[in-house]
């Protein structure tokens, strides 16, 4: 992650010293960018931005690893909401802390450009969307992260403005507790149908074809109605599938226990 922002970085205004703990990962800047990476101190001298591109378990350890290198008014920017939920970061009120993440380039748009189509995670040709949420800080401090995240995730099309909360709510509630859930179980079920004798090549073409139009209607992308025999498999396939209280995910209590797990 570290080194997809430093390749948006590299081409900003803002002048950026890079921290590598790996040798590993010190070659792949260097390949990548030229670029030498400097020792954690000296990159923290006189910094006025310090972004955390490391794992959520990581966040915390880091984070408190640093933080007597952090003078009042450092803005530290962090890529995702679990940590900072789940009270990993140093209680410093003299600290501003950002939090922000993309939405990812939408299933749903017009990209044209090859390079852009087969740009899924984004960040590099294709547009997307990104969140971002201020937990402590200045309305400076917001202005002054959003228009960093806008750098290290372009090209951004809409920035939306969270809470921490709403960010978890989103990460891992909505997009990895339900989605990724969701779709792993459609990709277990495509399985399940080849199992049964459906050409594989068949089965995917089939699924993503439909995952595409009916998730069209679904989500109002398109006008348009499911047939009468969809609308009943609908109606016995979701309590077949889904718990009646499935919903309880979406609880502050649920919500923190899974940031718990992740973190």
């Amino acid at each position: 992650m570290g080194l997809r922002l430093a390749i948006n970085l590299k081409a900003s205004p803002y002048q950026v010293r890079h921290v590598e703990v790996s040798e590993g990962g010190q070659k792949r800047v260097k390949d990548a960018l030229g670029i030498d990476c400097q020792a954690q101190d000296a990159a923290l001298d006189g910094a006025d931005v310090v972004v955390l591109a490391v794992p959520d378990t990581l966040i915390g350890k880091v984070a408190h690893q640093i933080e007597a290198k952090l003078p009042a008014g450092t803005l530290v920017v962090v890529l995702d909401a679990a940590a900072p939920a789940a009270g990993h970061l140093p209680a410093r009120p003299d600290l501003a802390y950002f939090i922000t993440h993309p939405c990812h380039p939408p299933i749903f748009n017009d990209e044209t450009d090859p390079l852009a189509k087969r740009d899924f995670f984004g960040g590099v040709s294709a547009k997307q969307h990104i969140v971002c949420a201020l937990m402590q800080g200045t309305e400076a401090d917001y202005q002054r992260g959003a228009a960093i995240a806008r750098t290290i995730w372009a090209p951004v099309m809409r920035c939306h403005r969270l809470t921490t909360e709403q960010m978890a709510l989103l990460e891992p509630a909505l997009a990895e507790t339900v989605v990724a859930s969701l779709l792993d179980v459609m990709r277990e079920a495509m399985d399940e149908v080849v199992r049964r004798g459906v050409p594989a090549e068949a089965a995917r073409d089939f699924l993503l074809g439909h995952m595409n139009v009916l998730g069209s209607v679904i989500f109002k992308e398109t006008p348009g109605v499911f047939s009468d025999a969809c609308n009943k498999a609908i109606e016995f396939g979701k309590p077949a599938l889904l718990r009646e209280d499935w919903k309880k995910v979406f609880e502050p209590a649920e919500v923190a226990a899974s940031i718990r797990r992740i973190t």
